[in-house]
């Protein structure tokens, strides 16, 4: 992620925050939005990131391997670990959202 990404996606999860820790008045909701296209949009969003940089890593390993003079080793493998970083976050992000959504499933109203 570049520093700009990495700020926005600081801002939000700090407005995020101050939602959740707000108080809410009976019969009034919180709002899910973030950004401009809300929470479903920003995690659609992200699952295309993770995907775009594997594809990235990919097509510079197989041109990597198939001796392009203007791949570098390094560069293949820092696409590869960005890739991978990603990934991990992406699958961070899945089982919490599993976790929350079980939790508040077995919650009793």
């Amino acid at each position: 992620m570049t520093t700009p990404a990495i700020q926005s996606a600081l801002a939000q999860m700090q407005v995020m925050a101050a939602q959740a820790g707000g108080p809410v008045a009976k019969g009034q909701q919180v709002s899910t939005q973030v950004g401009q296209g809300g929470f479903a949009s920003e995690l659609q969003a992200s699952i295309q990131r993770i995907n775009r940089l594997q594809q990235t890593s990919a097509a510079k390993s197989m041109a990597f391997q198939a001796g392009d003079p203007n791949v570098e080793l390094n560069d293949v493998m820092v696409d590869m670990q960005k890739a991978s970083v990603a990934f991990q976050m992406g699958l961070q992000v899945r089982n919490r959202l599993v976790t929350a959504y079980r939790d508040v499933m077995n919650m009793q109203v």
